[in-house]
């Protein structure tokens, strides 16, 4: 297995994967850090009859023979039901968005919505990007609170902004503020056990990339394999 890192750069990505495609490799993964721009990517592993298999995030074009990933927009429903329901029904929420053009954002946001919007009482009263970065979480929030002190929940789409959101709210001296992140990481999962995050939707990396390999040794081999494969996600709280 030849495993190249992008770091979270498009045009990083697409070089590792032309040079993949140099090397003849006989299936590529991708975890797209930008589901539009990696298009032309997955379409030149097309024309060199390289299979893609695309990993957690989606390619918005090209033909990739496997999709394997949390199921995203079930995640935010999650997400926005508990905030839902430990704000008793009522309350200004604000929405922390991941990068712009990455299907995990798009979908995260999408269940999101799919719960809390048309509720009566309910106000989603922001909704901008922090790009899953910690920093821009606490900056962005930092200057939600300034504009509109009166917020009641938080809702991220991942851990990394949710923990940043955390700083800007005790800095504000903020307290009883519902924050509620996603992917349930360390960090994220010991602050949920200390009482200060209220919940995170738990994906399961592990049984990704493990599906993820399985899929990969499959396609090697010439075997049909499902489009997609959904992994279960589940939410993670004090209880």
């Amino acid at each position: 297995m030849i495993v190249v890192d992008a770091q979270d750069d498009t045009s990083k990505q697409i070089a590792g994967i032309e040079d993949l495609i140099q090397q003849k490799v006989d299936v590529i993964l991708i975890n797209p850090t930008d589901s539009d721009a990696i298009v032309t990517a997955v379409e030149s592993a097309n024309d060199a009859n390289i299979p893609v298999i695309t990993v957690d995030r989606a390619a918005n074009g090209g033909t990739v023979v496997s999709h394997i990933a949390s199921d995203n927009i079930a995640g935010g429903k999650m997400a926005g039901d508990y905030i839902l329901e430990a704000i008793g029904g009522k309350g200004n929420i604000v929405e922390l968005q991941g990068i712009a053009g990455t299907s995990a954002a798009r979908d995260r946001g999408e269940g999101f919505h799919n719960a809390v919007d048309g509720k009566d009482g309910v106000k989603v009263i922001a909704s901008q990007p922090a790009d899953f970065d910690r920093a821009k979480g606490l900056s962005v929030m930092e200057n939600i609170l300034q504009s509109n002190g009166d917020v009641q929940a938080v809702f991220a789409h991942n851990d990394e902004m949710a923990l940043g959101a955390l700083q800007a709210i005790e800095a504000a001296g903020k307290t009883g503020i519902v924050v509620v992140g996603f992917d349930a990481t360390d960090d994220a999962v010991n602050a949920v056990n200390d009482g200060t995050l209220s919940a995170t939707v738990a994906q399961k990396p592990e049984l990704i990339g493990e599906q993820a390999i399985a899929t990969a040794l499959k396609v090697a081999a010439g075997e049909k394999v499902d489009e997609s494969v959904p992994v279960q996600l589940e939410l993670v709280t004090k209880k």
